[in-house]
């Protein structure tokens, strides 16, 4: 049987907006472009998809990670010095620092990464994964 995740599929409001913040850190991350259509795209990493849609059935055009449901998704960043060239960029591509006076040990001492939230409020945490 197989493990892990298969997929994650996120419906946003403004795709365009979309395209352009998480187009650009999936990019970054070494995901690549899989398929695009009318309502959405999807990147791939190896085995794994995320598709990034507005689905004619969507019911808000914005995502409020406080309420219940998923708060955020953490990708491998690669070293420390990647997700801090990751950070300083974000802001041109539609992200927004979180946590930027605990950065990059807002999860704790042992723990560096970047938190970063899309113009609609997703929210992502960049984890350095791999030595300096």
């Amino acid at each position: 049987m197989a493990v892990g995740v298969h997929h994650i599929e996120i419906w946003v409001g403004d795709l365009d907006s979309a395209r352009t913040s998480w187009g650009w850190l999936l990019v970054v991350l070494g995901w690549s472009i899989d398929q695009e259509w009318n309502t959405g795209i999807s990147w791939r990493c190896g085995e794994v998809y995320i598709v990034v849609t507005r689905p004619p059935a969507v019911s808000a055009d914005e995502h409020d990670r406080r309420r219940p449901g998923m708060n955020h998704i953490a990708l491998h960043g690669g070293t420390s010095a990647d997700v801090d060239r990751i950070v300083g960029r974000a802001s041109t591509h539609g992200w927004t620092e979180l946590y930027a006076d605990r950065y990059p040990h807002a999860g704790g001492p042992d723990h560096y990464a970047a938190y970063l939230e899309d113009e609609a409020g997703s929210k992502v945490e960049v984890v350095a994964t791999a030595p300096r």
